[in-house]
């Protein structure tokens, strides 16, 4: 912490600790802790598993004002009325300086108490993850909270220009003070993560929902072994409630023998099981398993969605379109066919771009400069109303 920096007390609010939101979270929990603040988090206990609790037992030391599980649901439910007056429960108890909610369900717990008395007019602070903003059924009815919850917002934190721009075009404007602070990267996360020597030819990461692709990048395995120039094997990591449709999928096009489901294993461990890494997403905000594995030197596929082509910068058009399974073979085939010192360079060059353009150090400090300002304004405001 530098000498014009006050200690806050900062408690982050979101749904499931898995996948990119739930690292983004830890990443920043831990660089604030780091520096001096007094940090805690409210998250679900209903999902995330063995691995979820390892990783919270290791930030257990820098949570200094703990961490607390409540079930939450995904989906809109009565039962989110409970959870409000929980967190609403934690912030009298805890006191925190900022609240800082993060995806749909953390974003509207955080701003929801707000409509309720709360001692110490603690910041509210909201960063989207894109949940609320793809199209979906019901998604109308999500940006109708989206408006009303932006009455009670502070300051709005993107992780990508992408999510600013559709958060503007579909909520409009706020009276909440607006920064964008990207997702990051470590340095030492520069670090190759080659395949073995009986690692299949591709490898997906990730969640196995209908925003994801996967069953895209099924198809377009098939249409590579009905062209009969390769066989090529995929390797699918992770969970979700996609995974029986397709295991079906699989089976339905024959391709049992080439495809593997491998379950949930850590990004790098995935990564050595293929030497190609394919992202099929239909929608994304900014997916940290495109810069993990540009960081750990694999040839990454990928969708041109959301905030991708921020990742991919000066390579941004070797992204493919969405929902094109024959583009996508097509794809799959060229990075086959690839000579190696020219992937190797291709390689070097989105690494350098995303060493560069992603830290975790620069969104923390984004991000605590944005809630100092955000503290100014708000105190500054009370000021002069003539509020205490």
């Amino acid at each position: 912490m530098n000498s014009r920096e006050r200690s806050l007390r900062i408690l982050h609010v979101l749904r499931a600790p898995v996948g990119g939101l739930f690292r983004h979270v830890l990443d920043l929990a831990l660089e604030q802790s780091q520096r001096g603040h007094d940090v805690g988090l409210i998250m679900d206990s209903t999902t995330g598993g063995e691995q979820a609790r390892n990783q919270l037992a290791r930030l257990a030391p820098a949570l200094r004002l703990g961490a607390t599980r409540i079930p939450m649901r995904r989906e809109p439910h009565p039962g989110d009325l409970a959870a409000i007056l929980r967190v609403w429960r934690e912030i009298a108890r805890l006191k925190p300086d900022v609240i800082h909610g993060h995806g749909s369900k953390g974003g509207l717990y955080t701003r929801a108490t707000g409509f309720l008395p709360c001692p110490g007019r603690p910041l509210r602070v909201y960063t989207p993850h894109g949940g609320s903003f793809h199209p979906r059924r019901g998604h109308d009815l999500y940006l109708a909270v989206e408006r009303l919850a932006a009455r009670r917002t502070d300051l709005l934190l993107f992780e990508s220009d992408y999510i600013a721009a559709r958060y503007a075009a579909t909520v409009g404007p706020t009276r909440a003070l607006q920064c964008v602070a990207k997702n990051g990267l470590r340095l030492e996360e520069f670090a190759p993560a080659p395949a073995g020597p009986d690692g299949a030819e591709f490898v997906y990461v990730g969640e196995l929902s209908s925003f994801k692709g996967v069953d895209v990048l099924i198809q377009a395995l098939a249409a590579i072994h009905a062209g009969g120039q390769a066989a090529p094997r995929l390797v699918v990591v992770g969970s979700g409630c996609e995974s029986g449709k397709l295991a079906a999928l699989v089976e339905q096009l024959g391709l049992n023998a080439h495809v593997g489901f491998y379950g949930v294993l850590p990004a790098r461990d995935a990564f050595a099981l293929g030497r190609i890494v394919v992202a099929p997403s239909r929608a994304e905000s900014l997916p940290y398993i495109v810069m993990e594995a540009i960081a750990a030197d694999k040839t990454v596929i990928a969708t041109d969605v959301g905030g991708v082509g921020e990742i991919f910068g000066p390579l941004r058009e070797k992204l493919v379109p969405r929902d094109q399974p024959e583009t996508l073979a097509r794809a799959m085939l060229a990075a086959l066919g690839q000579d190696e010192a020219e992937a190797a360079a291709e390689r070097a060059i989105l690494s350098r771009h995303v060493a560069s353009h992603f830290s975790v150090e620069v969104m923390a400090d984004c991000i605590l400069a944005a809630y100092e300002l955000a503290l100014a304004r708000r105190d500054g405001a009370a000021l002069a109303e003539g509020r205490p």
